[in-house]
């Protein structure tokens, strides 16, 4: 049998109760959930699923991104936080 080391994972309370209760209910633990976790990971040389934003942007920000690709100046540079909250 191959050896094994600890590892210490920080995670919120809840979350991992209930990750805990899910794979459970796969008939796995949380060492072997992780476990396959890693496994995955290596055979796919990265993330084993994909990563993106739940919603489309909306109409304001696609007009701050079109005028930043365009080098219009929005609000910015600032010299002071206060200056900064005075434009917002």
């Amino acid at each position: 049998m191959a050896s094994k080391s600890n590892m210490t994972l920080r995670i919120e309370p809840e979350l991992k109760e209930q990750a805990a209760a899910l794979f459970k209910s796969l008939g796995l633990d949380l060492s072997t959930a992780t476990g396959i976790f890693y496994r995955q990971a290596l055979r796919y040389h990265g993330l084993p699923f994909e990563i993106r934003a739940d919603e489309e942007p909306n109409e304001v920000t696609y007009a701050a991104m079109e005028a930043a690709e365009n080098g219009e100046d929005m609000y910015g540079p600032f010299n002071s936080v206060a200056e900064m909250m005075e434009a917002l």
